[in-house]
Parts: structure tokens; sequence; C-alpha cells
């Protein structure tokens, strides 16, 4: 892991990337501290969803509510707080090789289906703390690319971090050193078990 990079590391280091002057912390006052504190977020959070990758994907068991949803579904399972996006995958079972499950639907922080169990898998907003360094590299990248223009007025700066990062555009955003990044995850990823995420039954 990454031991001791934060946000502010990482945008730190884009902003060298770029020859400007690196940040010591999202309150600085300054153009690349503010820019910083706006585009990171939303950087992180986007490039975490566009690829499971092996330190942020979970396999958990939802929870059942008590009360069953007002529709022509019978149950409603509590999605986890820390998810970034709807689950990846919905099965019925623990089992190997349970099937993934296409009926249901995402209401609010619900997920409702007609399956006596659900099981997910799912990501989650993982700290940078738990991040590989191939990754941490990626989002220097990334930073770079969506810093480059606010920064540096520079819209060549900008596609060139672009390719840097993600590739040309004939290459759908998954090229560049985000192609390196999951070619590294994907030869480290574990077998995951089912987490247990809490009991079958809760209060809505």
């Amino acid at each position: 892991m990454a031991a001791g990079d934060t946000g502010v590391s990482i945008c730190a280091d884009a902003l060298i990337l770029l020859g400007a002057e690196p940040i010591s912390s999202f309150n600085d006052g300054t153009d690349e501290s503010n820019s910083c504190d706006r585009l990171y977020p939303d950087t992180r959070d986007s490039t975490l969803v566009m690829y499971p990758w092996s330190f942020n994907t979970k396999k958990i068991q939802l929870a059942r509510l008590l009360t069953a949803p007002n529709s022509v579904w019978k149950y409603a399972y509590q999605l986890p707080g820390d998810r970034l996006a709807s689950p990846r995958a919905v099965y019925e079972s623990a089992n190997p090789g349970a099937s993934v499950k296409k009926d249901w639907e995402i209401q609010g922080d619900q997920l409702l289906a007609n399956l006596e169990s659900v099981f997910i898998d799912y990501q989650y907003s993982a700290g940078e703390f738990a991040w590989p360094q191939y990754f941490v590299q990626l989002m220097k990248y990334m930073m770079a690319w969506h810093l480059a223009e606010p920064i540096t007025e520079q819209q060549d700066k900008s596609l060139r971090w672009e390719r840097k990062a993600v590739g040309d555009p004939s290459e759908n955003g998954r090229g560049g050193f985000f192609r390196t990044a999951t070619q590294i995850d994907a030869q480290g990823q574990p077998t995951r078990a089912i987490e247990d995420y809490t009991l079958i039954a809760v209060r809505n």
C-alpha cells in the first residue's frame, strides 16, 4: 500500500508535474489549493469506479428491511452507506458459481427485489491509505489532467495529461496509465469472501 499518501500529497505532486507550485493543504487560499479542493473529490470517486479495483470492491450480504416496499417488489434491502455506485452484481446466494440476478431495482439507499436473500458486489470509498502505488500514480496523472487547464490555461497540457492518464480518445478512456494500472491490479486480485454486513431484519 502507498503509506503516507493523502489527497493533498497527490494533488501537490500533480501540480509539480504541471510546473506549478505544490500545495500543503486544501485551505492554502491559493488558486492551486482552491482548484484541488473543488476537483479532487469528484476525480477520486470517478476514478475509483472506472474499474473493479481489488482494493475497493466488496462482496456482502444485504440486510432485509422489516417494512415491505409499496410496489411490485416483495422485499427491500438496505444498501451500504460507503458505496460509490450501484452494485456491480447481485446474487441470491453466497455459493461459488451463484448466478447473477438481473431483476431488481435501486430506490434511494435501498435495493428492491423479490429475492429471499441478497448478496452484492459493490465498490466503496476506500481511503488513500488503502491504495496501492499504481493507483496513487494513476490519480496523480488524473489530477494533472483535470488541473492543467485551470492552473496553466494551456489546453495542450490538458490534452497531454489526458493521454498520459487514459490514452487517446480512440481508446475510450481505457488506455494510457489506466490500462497499465488495471493490468497490475488484475494480476493480484484475491478471492473475496462474503462479509457479514448486518442482521437480515432491520427497521426501515
